[in-house]
């Protein structure tokens, strides 16, 4: 379980660091990104270890980092301004 938490914290680490550096205009502060990689990795490894419990090593991986990029993807932000024009204008 130890190895799984690790690993797993290891990979949102490195799923936030190359979203942040590939797309630093269109996400917040870079801890913001580093910590939620981290929490959504292990939530994620949480999730499907308590789905398969021990022993899935790689599948627990995989969940991780499914989640891991699902909670990276809500703090994206849109390309360009939002021109949003009145009703009355």
């Amino acid at each position: 379980m130890f190895l799984e938490a690790l690993g797993s914290a290891i990979l949102g680490l490195a799923l936030a660091w190359a979203a942040a550096s590939r797309l630093p205009d269109r996400l917040p502060a870079r801890p913001l990104v580093l910590s939620t990689g981290a929490a959504g990795a292990l939530f994620g490894a949480l999730i499907t270890h308590s789905a398969l419990s021990s022993g899935h090593f790689v599948l627990i991986l995989l969940g991780a980092a499914a989640v891991s990029a699902a909670s990276l993807s809500l703090l994206l932000r849109p390309k360009g301004r939002l021109h949003r024009t009145s009703a009355t204008a």
